[in-house]
């Protein structure tokens, strides 16, 4: 049974037509660019970085299945793990600015120096 609902999954993709995934792929790209370019916050930031990062994947994902190519979910898969290890390393940059300046605005990374 498990077998017979995997190999639905790619038809149940293409039951919906690839502009639509473009056009929500293209939000969340476009919300991410704004997070970054207007926010202060350094986890805002993080997070409009992630959501641009999962915008792309999506993309990645219904091509892949539109063109019955597992290649474009491979390599979704190595940058999911890629993600995560950024994750990971920015929170540490953070938590590192927090114990040093008490807070997280970028506007005042410039006390770091010197």
């Amino acid at each position: 049974m498990l077998q017979e609902n995997t190999a639905l999954i790619p038809d149940m993709i293409k039951q919906i037509p690839l502009v639509n995934y473009v056009l929500l792929a293209s939000i969340l790209f476009v919300i991410g660019i704004v997070g970054v370019l207007i926010r202060r916050n350094a986890l805002i930031i993080f997070m409009s970085i992630e959501l641009m990062l999962n915008a792309v994947n999506l993309l990645l994902v219904a091509f892949s299945a539109y063109n019955s190519d597992p290649n474009g979910q491979v390599f979704v898969f190595f940058i999911m793990a890629v993600a995560a290890a950024e994750v990971a390393v920015g929170l540490a940059i953070i938590v590192m600015i927090y114990r040093n300046i008490r807070s997280i605005d970028i506007g005042l990374l410039n006390k770091l120096r010197g």
